[in-house]
């Protein structure tokens, strides 16, 4: 199998090598064609390789169940890393900033009686709030 090859690139190649062999007159066993799949995975794999190794009578394990095993399991491991690394980038992530106001209840205060340079900082808060 190679690096980062999806399992449904890895079942296509290996059926259509099977089937150039069938032409050959070259016959393998059940058990020969999960092992041989079996022994073409990396490292990322091994665990699922030997669980199924200890678990299950390679001799009579159907190639159709073994593909789908193969490919719950990468979609279950591709969803796993994605989750990893979303938490990764966000504890990467600097903290966002936080802006607090002062609130003021003055009953006759009005935006007349707003200091210019007060005025001009909520704008700018506004604007940065809406995404301008």
């Amino acid at each position: 199998m190679k690096q980062e090859e999806p399992i449904v690139d890895m079942i296509t190649r290996f059926t259509d090598i099977i089937n150039g062999l069938k032409g050959f007159d070259r016959k393998f066993t059940n058990g020969e064609h999960v092992s041989k799949i079996l022994r073409s995975f990396s490292e990322d794999w091994n665990s699922l390789r030997m669980l199924i190794e200890n678990t299950k009578d390679i001799n009579t394990y159907p190639l159709e169940e073994l593909y789908g095993t193969l490919m719950t399991y990468e979609l279950n491991n591709v969803e796993t890393k994605e989750k990893t690394r979303k938490s990764k980038e966000e504890m990467k992530e600097p903290s966002k900033r936080q802006i607090v106001l002062k609130s003021t209840n003055d009953e006759g205060s009005s935006n007349a009686n707003m200091r210019d340079e007060e005025l001009d900082d909520l704008v700018l808060l506004v604007k940065k709030w809406r995404g301008f």
